[in-house]
């Protein structure tokens, strides 16, 4: 028994060892799977936030590859820039894959196309047009006379200085990528300063990209053996065989997704300042003051990541306090028109940037100028002056009211009031028919005296 139990000891022994062996050679083994990402919309925030967990899951899996399906029309800078980061500071390669057939890699989009260690493009599909946006725009188009074509607006000749240092240092940036990976500088240069856009092909003739593919299998088949750079050293990709895993947001992306999409932003805002003036004008209520500061500090965390114009900020909280005044002190429309035209002013101003998709839709603001009018100016208006209004019924209103004495007496007896019958209780006789002057009451009963007692003493 003592030799079988020592064998079964050994057994187990060598058992756990060859476990904990084979785990970490698999673990030092690196290229066990491709992780997918797909961007198919504006890039913001939760872009970035999406970009940069995935890279981390795919260096705690050490994936071979990671591949990001790109499709967008730009995004906001801050967001671009955090992207790029994580991009070129990944241990893991990352190949950014315009695609499908129709997709595009506009403006942020090129710099990520830039930033990666392989650019790869469907065909059909194209870049540029990566000059800042907020400086971007040109003028509108010259007015024609009858029969004549419109002319196009012209270029600035003598921009800003402010326009110069922004546009140079966006050209530097995407030139220092283009030689981070051996990309055509001169042409990144051109799409910068000149807004320009080139199709897949053509891209690929101008050392923009690296690579265009049909599709996903045709991409693995080309980045096969190919040897990139990673953190300065070269690295030889194996993608044959390998399993791609697509990984989608999780519910914190898909979270700040929703907060940071500036009409929610904005929604959300103006939710938390109704809530707070609703509690202040009814302490204890309780419910909106708990909404209203739920949604105000939510809304804070969105502007904090988004681009806010703190002049519409203040114009739309100027906007609200004329309203509120318009309930308090009419005047005649004065604070209510001014405050309205202010709330819009600022709703409109409030997102400081034209990028697509990052912008405050005009109904929506329509829609919360025109019922924060109708609130504060009518609805609260109206329970100010509710409020204002005597007392016309209860206890409260019988107090110094004026009542008659039924039948004499000495301390409690009955009187009438308001043609009402009610228990009466004095300090001093009282006779018949006699008026006298409600002072109080306790319960069902009121304390009552005589009125020429209380003339005197008035």
């Amino acid at each position: 028994m003592i030799g079988i139990n020592r064998q079964v000891f050994f057994v187990s022994l060598f058992m756990v060892v060859s476990l904990f062996w084979l785990n970490s050679v698999s673990a030092d083994k690196p290229g066990s799977s491709i992780i997918q990402l797909t961007i198919a919309d504006a890039i913001g925030p939760a872009t970035a936030d999406y970009v940069e967990r995935s890279l981390e899951t795919a260096q705690q899996q050490q994936a071979e590859v990671v591949i990001i399906r790109l499709d967008t029309p730009g995004g906001l800078d801050s967001a671009m820039r955090s992207i790029v980061k994580n991009i070129t500071n990944s241990p893991i390669p990352v190949v950014t894959y315009v695609a499908p057939t129709g997709a595009r890699a506009a403006s942020a989009g090129t710099y990520m196309l830039y930033a990666s260690h392989i650019a790869a493009m469907a065909p059909g599909t194209n870049l540029g047009a990566a000059t800042p946006v907020q400086i971007g725009g040109g003028g509108l188009p010259t007015p024609s006379k009858p029969g004549e074509q419109e002319k196009e607006p012209q270029a600035d000749s003598k921009p800003s200085d402010m326009k110069r240092k922004i546009i140079n240092d966006a050209v530097a940036y995407i030139q220092g990528l283009a030689t981070l990976h051996g990309r055509n500088k001169e042409w990144a240069e051109k799409a910068v300063r000149e807004g320009v856009s080139i199709p897949a092909e053509e891209a690929l003739k101008l050392n923009v990209i690296n690579i265009i593919a049909s599709g996903t299998a045709d991409l693995l088949k080309q980045l096969n053996g190919r040897v990139v750079k990673v953190q300065g050293h070269p690295r030889t990709l194996n993608t044959e065989g390998l399993v791609i895993t697509q990984l989608d947001p999780d519910w914190r992306s898909r979270f700040l997704s929703v907060i940071t999409n500036p009409n929610v932003a904005y929604i959300l805002m103006l939710l938390g300042i109704y809530g707070l003036i609703l509690e202040f004008s009814n302490p204890g209520a309780i419910v909106p003051g708990t909404i209203g500061a739920i949604c105000l500090l939510l809304a804070l965390y969105s502007f904090q990541l988004l681009p806010i114009n703190y002049a519409g900020f203040g114009l739309i909280l100027l906007g609200v306090a004329l309203m509120v005044g318009e309930a308090f002190e009419p005047s005649f429309g004065i604070l209510g028109v001014g405050g309205v035209i202010a709330f819009v002013i600022g709703s409109i101003i409030l997102i400081d940037t034209t990028v697509p998709g990052f912008g405050i839709d005009i109904s929506i603001i329509a829609t919360f100028a025109l019922s924060s009018a109708l609130i504060f100016i009518f609805v609260v208006g109206m329970a100010i002056k509710a409020r204002r209004r005597p007392v016309v019924s209860g206890l409260d209103e019988l107090i110094n009211a004026e009542a008659v004495v039924i039948d004499d007496f000495d301390q409690n007896g009955i009187v009438t009031v308001h043609s009402e019958t009610w228990q009466a209780t004095t300090s001093t006789p009282l006779h018949k028919g006699q008026h006298v002057k409600v002072t109080g009451s306790e319960g069902l009963t009121l304390f009552v005296e005589p009125m020429e007692t209380s003339t005197q003493e008035n």
